[in-house]
């Protein structure tokens, strides 16, 4: 099971107003996603980027039977609560919590936020979509108030289909998110400058 290990960055938690959470991807580290927010305006962030046990969330592919990825699932669904719950407890409200994730963690983040729907302040998936063999909707809950979130993904991407990212949005609209969904050709299983750019624009307002 994961241990909460939690790399912090940014602001001062005392100091900041807002909080992002960042989730790796499979076999990345909470330093290798930590090095993203270097691309984005979130200077007055306090940063949270929890570490996987042995850098997985969960040890399958997020298509799979969610009881096949047990306990690590729900192992690492508890982390990121314990997380926003550590974050909200310095007095930072829920409409000023943004999660981000790549790949495993982008799917991570996903499945976080829908069970969880809430005013966020917003959610960004680098290629990503609700876990599962098949989308649960009763695990669903909440309206997220128009919550932006972007999703971005490659068309193809060796890990994500693109009919998953299609149905995850359609979920999370149907949550009152304001999603925003890119589709680029050929792109790799990677993040490139037009998604840095949308989330710039769409999440964290770049003024």
């Amino acid at each position: 099971m994961h241990t909460k290990q939690v790399i912090k960055a940014g602001k001062q938690t005392g100091e900041a107003t807002k909080a992002l959470v960042m989730l790796h991807g499979r076999g990345g580290s909470a330093e290798d996603i930590l090095g993203l927010a270097q691309h984005l305006p979130v200077n007055d962030f306090a940063l949270f980027a929890p570490q996987a046990t042995n850098n997985t969330w969960y040890p399958y592919s997020f298509l799979a039977a969610p009881k096949d990825n047990e306990p690590w699932l729900s192992g690492a669904l508890a982390v990121v609560n314990d997380v926003v719950a550590d974050i909200e407890a310095t007095g930072i409200k829920k409409e000023n919590i943004y999660f981000l994730g790549f790949s495993q963690g982008a799917c991570l983040t996903l499945e976080y936020v829908a069970r969880h729907a809430s005013r966020f302040g917003g959610a960004v998936a680098f290629t990503g979509g609700l876990i599962g063999d098949q989308i649960y909707k009763e695990n669903y809950t909440g309206d997220f108030a128009g919550t932006p979130i972007f999703i971005g993904t490659s068309d193809p991407d060796p890990h994500v289909p693109v009919d998953r990212v299609l149905a995850s949005t359609a979920i999370l609209t149907e949550m009152n998110a304001q999603v925003t969904q890119k589709i680029y050709k050929n792109m790799g299983h990677t993040i490139n400058q037009d998604e840095i750019s949308q989330v710039n624009d769409l999440i964290f307002k770049e003024s």
